[in-house]
């Protein structure tokens, strides 16, 4: 029984496998490199600090912080890809932060205007006015296709930063650019 069993799974899996019809799949980017830019504000409101001291007092970050992120990856499956990369963030005057970034990336409607949420976590690598910061966040998009191989996105991201004793939380907008190696996920790349 489990010998027929396994006959036949071989048999439908060479058959789906070696058949030349087209079954309307959804094609995968394959290797993408994915360069963004940034920028948004701090939604969390930290205490004011009396100053009752003649002694100066450390600010507060500040509402706006900006960077920028380049993460290459490989669509592996039409619906997920998994990536890695670098980010450069702006907090404050010396809080020049260098993230190494982990991105699954879930990709609703692959091909032409894809919606996607891309899952970051980032951990610094620098030293900085602070050290071991690290983040948790996600951005929520559409890519639109423009070439064949090229696709641009936009987005609001949302981040969750760990720098030192302050935890800013920030809510943001995102452009970037896709470049990826299969000219056949877009309908610009069908010939």
């Amino acid at each position: 029984m489990i010998k027929n069993l396994f006959i036949l799974s071989f048999l439908i899996l060479s058959i789906t496998a070696f058949s030349q019809v087209d079954t309307g799949k959804k094609e995968k980017m394959g290797f993408y490199v994915n360069p963004s830019i940034n920028a948004g504000l701090n939604l969390k409101k930290e205490p004011e600090i009396p100053n009752t001291t003649q002694y100066i007092q450390p600010e507060r970050v500040r509402k706006f912080t900006y960077g920028i992120t380049a993460v290459g990856g490989y669509n592996f499956l039409p619906n997920f890809a998994l990536g890695t990369g670098l980010k450069y963030m702006y907090a404050e005057d010396n809080f020049h932060l260098m993230y190494w970034v982990i991105q699954p990336k879930v990709i609703f409607t692959p091909g032409d205007e894809a919606f996607y949420i891309d899952l970051n976590y980032g951990k610094q690598l620098n030293n900085s006015a602070v050290s071991n910061s690290e983040f948790w966040g996600a951005r929520l998009g559409v890519q639109m296709s423009y070439s064949k191989r090229l696709s641009q996105e936009g987005g609001l991201f949302f981040e969750g930063h760990k720098l030192g004793g302050n935890n800013p939380f920030f809510l943001g907008l995102s452009y970037g650019i896709t470049i990826f190696s299969n000219k056949n996920y877009t309908i610009e790349g069908i010939d």
